[in-house]
């Protein structure tokens, strides 16, 4: 059985395998993180756009999403090949067209005599072993059709690919999660065989408030951009709503980085760099909270239903809205003010935020000036 090429790497590398990135960001207004940034050739792109992979993403507010992809071991450190394997299936495109070039079983269709066989193979690294799984490949024409594309001409999946194809030229875009590499050759009479190598790593994302306070990870979400800006002025997304502690494989390379606590302004940033062969492991600090709001009649007593929520900052400006008994937001540190309305009447407070203290903030109808209760 082969060994998988990040988890060979890892072994034959063990000092430097992995890169601990600790990035300490405050404020969403507040610059990267100080990762330093490094100059580099931007990823092949494909000859058609790829589809993205699978978003089958919980939301930030379903605690049904709270398990992490590799099911949060704890007590022996997964490898690298457990973890991409594990990984692999939800980062693999759900738009795979069968494979099924003629001349195959799974054609059922005789072997075109002017055809020949072309066979691909893939590493990460030069050096290193066959990638034997969770790869996708995509065979183009080299021409463009009456409709300005490129005519698909044949997908497989797995690991190595073999393709029937007619002499000529084309283009093979091979793709493992999100690394990508499109290669042009040209198919001769008999065999053509041609080894692609990603020049990929691997990256995985956590984020807590301190070293020492963990933060709710069913409500954490990464965004993984591209570091050039187009025409518009945005970035490339790469990769959407990745779980904390997911293994994500990329083309080396510098990328920018969004983690997302909750939905309301707990945002932070950071520019992180994969090496070839590597898995990079980044923690991103948020000064931050959970914060639930209620409407009382006493202090302590039973939430008023039917109630109407707005958080402003100390300017006025509006944070976020919602309505409910309990409402929970997730709060950047600092100064608020929250106003409830019920049944036509208006109640508010002045309340503070501090970073890694869930807090119960309740509204009196009485007077609206009750102390917050820590719910640590």
């Amino acid at each position: 059985m082969r060994t998988h090429p990040l988890a060979s790497l890892a072994r034959r590398t063990q000092t430097g395998v992995r890169a601990l990135i600790l990035a300490s960001l405050v404020l969403a207004s507040a610059a990267a993180c100080g990762l330093t940034a490094h100059a580099q050739e931007p990823a092949p792109v494909p000859p058609m756009p790829i589809p993205m992979p699978i978003d089958d993403q919980p939301s930030l507010d379903d605690p049904a999403g709270t398990s992490s992809a590799y099911g949060g071991a704890t007590a022996a450190q997964p490898t690298l090949e457990m973890l991409l394997n594990e990984n692999m299936p939800a980062l693999m495109s759900p738009e795979v067209l069968p494979y099924a070039p003629s001349g195959t079983a799974e054609t059922g269709k005789p072997g075109d005599p002017d055809e020949t066989a072309l066979y691909m193979m893939a590493r990460l690294t030069p050096d290193g072993p066959l990638i034997d799984s969770g790869l996708v490949w995509r065979v183009y024409s080299d021409t463009i059709n009456d409709q300005g594309e490129l005519d698909l001409v044949a997908t497989s999946k797995g690991g190595d690919a073999e393709f029937r194809l007619k002499p000529g030229s084309y283009l093979v875009h091979t793709a493992y999660g999100h690394a990508g590499v499109t290669t042009k050759l040209s198919v001769q009479q008999g065999q053509t065989s041609r080894t692609v190598v990603f020049n990929a790593g691997g990256i995985k994302l956590n984020s807590a408030v301190s070293k020492t306070i963990p933060l709710n990870s069913a409500k954490v979400r990464f965004d993984i951009y591209g570091m050039d800006f187009n025409t518009r002025g945005e970035r490339k997304l790469i990769a959407r709503n990745v779980r904390p502690g997911t293994v994500v494989p990329l083309n080396a390379g510098t990328y920018h980085v969004t983690s997302r606590y909750g939905r309301v302004n707990a945002t932070v940033r950071a520019d992180i760099r994969v090496e070839p062969g590597k898995l990079t492991e980044a923690t991103i600090y948020h000064n931050a909270s959970e914060i639930t709001l209620k409407l009382v009649n006493a202090f302590g007593g039973e939430a008023i239903a039917n109630t109407a929520w707005s958080i402003l900052t100390p300017s006025g400006d509006s944070v976020v809205e919602g309505d409910g008994a309990f409402p929970t937001y997730v709060l950047v540190a600092g100064k608020y003010t929250v106003v409830a309305r019920n049944q036509g009447r208006l109640f508010s407070r002045n309340f503070e935020v501090s970073p890694g203290h869930n807090t119960e903030v309740e509204v009196r109808t009485e007077d609206g000036n009750a102390a917050g209760l820590a719910t640590e």
